[in-house]
C-alpha cells in the first residue's frame, strides 16, 4: 500500500537518514536540454529491482515529484505536470550507478534546486546517494532598441526610450554617455521590467535629460549570468540638436565649402582640357597656301612667293 505514495515514504526516509549531501550547480539556456548529474561515487553494478530512485523539487515548501524509478512500479502519472514528458532516467545508466536526470526544453520555471535520492531495498531502504543540483536558467536578451525624440519638449527636455525583450534572469539596466562612456545619473532613468507569457523578462527604460547642443547616449542591458552586456546601435540624429556622432554645424559648413571648392576645381580642369584640345586641333589642321591661289599668274606668284 505504501508504494502508492512513494514520494511521502522516500521523503520520510530521506529526512530520517543522515548522509552527506553532494551539491552541484548547472547552467542551461531556455529551450535547451541539460543533464543533472547524480552518480554513485564508487564503481558498482546495481540490480534495478533493488533500487528506488527519486528526483524531487520543492515548490512553496512542498515537495513535488519530477520523476522516479521504483522496482516493479511505474512512475507514469506521478510526475508534476510541468515535467511530464520532459524528464527522463536511463535504466541502462542506472545499472552502472549513473542516476542522472535528463531534462528537456528548459523553461524559466526550472530554475530551482533538484534533489536526487537513491535507496536500496536489500539494505532496508538505506539511502546510498543524496545529491542536490541547483539549476540556473538563462536566456539572451534582444539587442536594445532606442527610440530618439523628434526634438526637445516645451520644457527643453529630451526623452529616450529603450526596449529589450525575452531575456532571463532579471537584467541590470543603465544608460551611458557615449562621448566618455560614463554612466548617467540613475535619477534620470526609469525602468519597467515585466514577465511575459513565456516567463521571460521584457524591459522598457525611459531616460529624460535636459536639452543640450550635443547628445549621444546608449542603453545597456546586462545579463550577469551570461556575462553579457548589450548596448544599442547608434540612434537616428535628433532634429534641433547636434549629435556628437554626426559633427557640429561648423563641420557641416566646412563640408559645404569643400563641396563648392571641388566643383570649381572640376570646372577649371574642364576648361584646361578644352583649351588643350583646341590648340592641338589648330596645330594639326592644314593651312591655305597663298602660292596655289596665284598659280594662274605665274609671274606675279613668283614675286609674291619669293
Amino acid at each position: 500500500m505504501w508504494l502508492r505514495c512513494p514520494g511521502v515514504l522516500l521523503l520520510l526516509l530521506g529526512a530520517l537518514q543522515a548522509t552527506d549531501t553532494q551539491e552541484q550547480e548547472v547552467k542551461a539556456l531556455v529551450g535547451s536540454s541539460v543533464e543533472l548529474r547524480c552518480v554513485f561515487p564508487e564503481r558498482h553494478t546495481f540490480d534495478l529491482n533493488d533500487l528506488y530512485v527519486y528526483w524531487q523539487i520543492s515548490v512553496v515548501g512542498q515537495p513535488k515529484t519530477v520523476t522516479y524509478y521504483l522496482s516493479g512500479n511505474s512512475s507514469t502519472g506521478q510526475e508534476d505536470d510541468r515535467y511530464r514528458d520532459r524528464a527522463r532516467l536511463s535504466p541502462e545508466s542506472m545499472q552502472r550507478g549513473d542516476f542522472s536526470l535528463h531534462l528537456y526544453n528548459i523553461t524559466p520555471y526550472d530554475e530551482q534546486k533538484f534533489n536526487c535520492l537513491v535507496f536500496r531495498k536489500s539494505l532496508e531502504l538505506k539511502k546510498i546517494l543524496d545529491v542536490e543540483v541547483t539549476l540556473h536558467v538563462a536566456a539572451n536578451y534582444s539587442m536594445p532598441v532606442v527610440s530618439a525624440p523628434s526634438g526637445p519638449s516645451e520644457d527643453r527636455e529630451l526623452t529616450f526610450t529603450c526596449t529589450s525583450v525575452n531575456g532571463y534572469p532579471r537584467p541590470n539596466v543603465y544608460w551611458i554617455n557615449k562621448t566618455d562612456n560614463s554612466v548617467l545619473d540613475g535619477g534620470l532613468q526609469n525602468h519597467t521590467v515585466s514577465v511575459n507569457a513565456q516567463g521571460l523578462y521584457d524591459v522598457v527604460s525611459v531616460l529624460r535629460v535636459p536639452w543640450a547642443p550635443s547628445i549621444n547616449v546608449g542603453c545597456c542591458i546586462e545579463n550577469v549570468l551570461l556575462h553579457q552586456n548589450l548596448t544599442n546601435r547608434p540612434a537616428e540624429p535628433i532634429p534641433g540638436t547636434e549629435p556628437s556622432n554626426t559633427g557640429s554645424h561648423r563641420d557641416v559648413h566646412r563640408r559645404g565649402h569643400g563641396a563648392v571648392l571641388s566643383a570649381v576645381a572640376v570646372l577649371l580642369v574642364l576648361v584646361l582640357v578644352l583649351g588643350a584640345v583646341g590648340c592641338v586641333c589648330r596645330s594639326r589642321c592644314p593651312r591655305a597656301d597663298p602660292c596655289r591661289w596665284r598659280a594662274a599668274r605665274p609671274e606675279q606668284a613668283l614675286f609674291d612667293c619669293v
